[in-house]
């Protein structure tokens, strides 16, 4: 059995972008883990800011922008100590390519990490499912293209069912949220029976209430969690 241990390095989350996805994202970390005791969990240095302006109204100009904040926080995070960088938020890394280079310290890429783990999943490519913003702003797209994947997007009826699920886990109702998970995912089986990809944070939590089978979605919050718990653990020869 492989045995690994924690290299010592912390890890940064900037959180609140929504408050249930960067709580999910602390959760699934700590339950993966290769720890058996407290002192063998790493150090996570958190900001939650739920107060940052919203990623997807600032894609489509109509609102502020998010980007002096996100980078003062992740500023804020490596000041604090912080070795690597995790947001739990698909949308908030249309800004964050933008000075992700002038970071003091690496930031672990969700939309990047995402795609590889639906190419380790199916190599025949995935849906994806985001919000309005992600979508326009083609940055799965990119990523994609970048590891020659094939991506399959909803259509604009499909797309806005997405987004109603994506408020309805913001707003505290799981239920409802799965229920349209379940409606739209299974709309999209029918078409093409490939993986999902929850590629919005409040996503993997309206799929994990939808009662649909685990091992056919690929996960934004879990693609960060396996990334995050690789550069934070060395495996011990």
């Amino acid at each position: 059995m492989t045995k690994y241990k924690k290299n010592g390095k912390k890890l940064g989350v900037l959180g609140g972008m929504g408050p249930a996805a960067a709580a999910e994202f602390l959760r699934q970390l700590a339950a993966r883990c290769p720890a058996a005791t407290d002192q063998e969990h790493p150090v996570v240095y958190m900001i939650g800011d739920c107060e940052i302006p919203d990623r997807s109204t600032a894609i489509f100009g109509k609102g502020e922008s998010p980007a002096p904040v996100l980078q003062a926080r992740l500023q804020q995070l490596c000041a604090m100590g912080a070795d690597i960088l995790a947001v739990p938020c698909n949308t908030a890394h249309y800004f964050i390519d933008d000075f992700r280079d002038d970071l003091p310290r690496p930031l672990v890429h969700i939309i990047e990490e995402t795609v590889l783990a639906a190419q380790r999943l199916n190599p025949d490519g995935a849906w994806m499912l985001s919000t309005h913003g992600t979508r326009a702003s083609g940055l799965y797209q990119k990523y994609a293209d970048k590891h020659g994947y094939t991506l399959y997007l909803p259509n604009d009826e499909q797309a806005e069912k997405a987004q109603q699920a994506i408020l309805h886990v913001k707003a505290g109702e799981l239920a409802l949220a799965g229920a349209v998970t379940k409606e739209l995912v299974e709309e999209l089986w029918r078409a093409r029976d490939i993986p999902v990809m929850t590629a919005c944070t409040e996503l993997p939590l309206g799929y994990a209430a939808s009662g649909l089978p685990l091992g056919r979605e690929v996960s934004s919050i879990g693609a960060l969690v396996d990334a995050c718990i690789g550069l934070l653990y060395d495996e011990v020869k």
